[in-house]
């Protein structure tokens, strides 16, 4: 089992690199749960990284193999851990998986930031000293209620909202904020037929272009489609694909990644959610250095539910391009 663990962690380090420091700064290591090829995580590491380089330290941000899998992130923490780090960043997208790993952390004096995700309860079902991170119900609802303003002023109203990851925090939360408005949108229009449901749409661009296409090809009526991440960039692909011009099926997600921003430019996407993820790498980083030479407590930090039109996009695409976006 030791040689598993201590092979995933050296598979995963050659994935995600870590920032030039010098030999005497804080050790910061950062696991979470998704893989080198997930174009936001690199926003994260890039903010992760130029802070690194400001307070001088060792870092290394720990990638999974398989995008998503818990498993392999535990085995990463539980690897990283034996090299007796000073703070550990880490996203948290189950409420049991990783608590042991972290109250151990915590009580070796580890200082555990939980970013990206958190536990659904908060401080109060983890051991972390605080998040960093978006607040995941309240942007679903924002983006189902930024989205309304596009729904046709008459007939029926069908949504379908793609649950990612169904069971991890993260997905699950977003989806709920985007399932509670539709309810209040349903409740506030009695007259109006408005149908809305969930799917598994998976956390691969072709595995929801293939889950996504195949729902609306059985449900040609459909008049929105939300994601709780980016893939729906593909669903725009499947669209145009099919010669369905765009508007005709709306769609709305997550996250600035240039996949989403092009498909905002082409008009396919009409509402996309922010949560900046160059501050969820850079702001843990210096929260970690200031509880260690200055012994500040971390606090949390809402890094936002921006809501971003295509009118903004050809901007955010040049940000994108820097990775800040």
């Amino acid at each position: 089992m030791k040689k598993l663990i201590i092979t995933a962690a050296l598979t995963a380090s050659l994935l995600g690199g870590a920032a030039t420091a010098q030999a005497e700064g804080l050790n910061i290591v950062f696991t979470h749960h998704s893989s080198a090829s997930n174009t936001f995580w690199q926003a994260v590491k890039k903010g992760f990284d130029d802070a690194c380089e400001k307070i001088e330290a060792n870092c290394q941000m720990i990638f999974t193999q398989t995008e998503g899998s818990i498993e392999q992130q535990a085995a990463n923490m539980e690897a990283a851990l034996a090299r007796s780090p000073d703070a550990l960043l880490t996203s948290i997208v189950d409420d049991r998986a990783l608590d042991s790993i972290i109250e151990r952390a915590v009580g070796d004096g580890v200082t555990v930031i939980a970013v990206n995700v958190d536990d659904s309860e908060g401080a109060d079902g983890n051991a972390r000293a605080a998040f960093v991170g978006q607040g995941f119900r309240p942007a679903g609802h924002s983006l189902g209620k930024a989205m309304s303003t596009h729904f046709p002023a008459e007939g029926p109203i069908k949504v379908v909202v793609g649950i990612s990851a169904p069971g991890q925090n993260w997905s699950e939360a977003r989806g709920g904020g985007v399932l509670d408005f539709m309810a209040e949108f349903k409740a506030a229009n009695p007259n109006r037929d408005v149908s809305f449901e969930r799917i598994d749409s998976g956390t691969d661009l072709a595995v929801t272009a293939d889950r996504v296409g195949a729902y609306l090809n059985a449900n040609p009526d459909t008049t929105a489609y939300f994601d709780t991440g980016f893939w729906h960039a593909a669903v725009a692909r499947v669209l145009k694909d099919r010669g369905i011009a765009p508007g005709e099926v709306l769609l709305g997600g997550f996250d600035l990644v240039p996949e989403a921003v092009q498909q905002m430019q082409a008009g396919y996407i009409q509402v996309q959610v922010d949560q900046q993820p160059y501050m969820q790498g850079f702001i843990p980083v210096m929260q970690a250095y200031l509880a260690d030479k200055v012994g500040l407590t971390p606090a949390d930090v809402d890094t936002g539910q921006g809501i971003v039109t295509p009118a903004e996009a050809d901007a955010i695409m040049k940000l994108s391009a820097q990775g800040l976006r």
